[in-house]
């Protein structure tokens, strides 16, 4: 199923050019006075791995919200930079807010899990970036290497039609390996171009597809996501070749 493109993660400088360059400055001495202020702590900040158990692959994921901001790093385990963004031109002077990174996820036939884990240790990594007006910002996550199993799906099977009046997906307890607390399942069913995508709770063994979204004699595609309460989640994917009756 396809995923969001994914991006490297490694030590990478990213530069977001429109325009021309432009230096920030309030004339008065007010940018040094905003960068000594307290830093700010991000809105949201995420690190986690998702893990394809259909797939057999696995990548780092970032997620990291804060408003107006012109510099971004992600630093790791020993405090040396894996992501630098810098800002230029226009987007410099007005700033920008939502960042989501997804790495590229080669299989484990090519990058077994070990050296994966290898690569990315467990460990607190820290975000660090600076707004528009110079001031700093600051936070961090604790990456864990407790990776839920895939949810073993109960339906639909290889051998399902799907009914396009609705159905039920439907999937047994993640509870391992121990220590796994699973706090979210996602479940997303595609048709084409069109996407339905729900959240249910961690004890949720189900989730309904409703008729307003199907669509008869098509193919379609879905998977579910098991998310633990370290923030790493395993998805295993709908049989290949399922299609709603016509």
């Amino acid at each position: 199923m396809a995923r969001r493109i994914g991006v490297v993660v490694c030590a990478i400088v990213v530069t977001a050019t429109v325009g021309a360059a432009v230096a920030v400055s309030d004339g008065g001495g007010g940018e040094g006075k905003a960068a000594a202020k307290k830093p700010l702590e991000f809105e949201a900040h995420d690190l986690y791995i998702e893990t394809n158990d259909t797939d057999k692959d696995a990548g780092l994921q970032l997620f990291a919200d804060a408003e107006q901001w012109r510099h971004f790093k992600l630093l790791d385990t020993n405090g040396d930079p894996m992501i630098n963004i810098k800002t230029k031109g226009k987007v410099h002077e007005v700033g920008l807010s939502e960042l989501f990174m997804e790495a590229s996820e080669p299989s484990f036939d090519e990058v077994p899990f070990s050296k994966f884990k290898k690569q990315f240790p467990e460990g607190k990594y820290r975000f660090r970036g600076e707004t528009t007006s110079g001031r700093k910002m600051v936070g961090s996550d604790k990456l864990s290497h407790l990776i839920p199993d895939g949810p073993n799906l109960t339906f639909p099977t290889k051998s399902s039609t799907l009914d396009p009046d609705g159905f039920v997906v439907t999937w047994d307890p993640v509870t391992k390996p121990a220590g796994v607390d699973i706090v979210t399942y996602e479940v997303i069913v595609e048709q084409g171009e069109r996407t339905f995508d729900m959240y249910l709770p961690g004890d949720a063994t189900s989730g309904t597809i409703p008729g307003e979204f199907l669509q008869p004699d098509k193919k379609t595609a879905g998977e579910v996501l098991a998310r633990d309460k370290s923030g790493n989640q395993t998805i295993t994917q709908f049989p290949a070749g399922l299609r709603t009756s016509g």
